[in-house]
């Protein structure tokens, strides 16, 4: 019985992207869009990876199959992962720590105000 309600794993089809070749792309995808020749924008889109796919492993891959590869290797559409190639990391973290706890001052300390628009603030 136990036998029985042994998962089988996953339905539906392989990934067409083995293990090894999703390691080969995310070195390749961790070397910079520069590298693969995209100087204009340091950003890798969905037709990008589709075309590097191609070229690489000499496979035609849509959009959604590129997708679900850059989420099986930990991308996000929203949070990239890279950073770009201007950033200044001693600058960053000089920044950090003599020039943002300036700017993050508190307010000074006053009475409480009223929003409304019929009582005054109380001393």
């Amino acid at each position: 019985m136990l036998k029985a309600l042994a998962s089988r794993g996953p339905s539906g089809p392989d990934p067409k992207l083995s293990d090894e070749q999703l390691a080969r792309l995310k070195a390749r995808l961790d070397q910079g869009p520069a590298a693969a020749g995209y100087g204009e924008d340091q950003r890798w889109t969905l037709a990008r990876v589709v075309a590097l796919i191609a070229t690489m492993f000499h496979l035609r891959v849509g959009i959604t199959t590129a997708w679900q590869a850059m989420r099986r290797l930990g991308y996000t559409p929203q949070l990239p992962i890279h950073r770009a190639i201007e950033r200044d990391e001693t600058a960053i973290v000089h920044w950090r720590r003599y020039q943002w706890p300036a700017v993050k001052e508190s307010p000074p300390a006053g009475p409480p105000g009223s929003s409304s628009p019929t009582s005054a603030a109380r001393p």
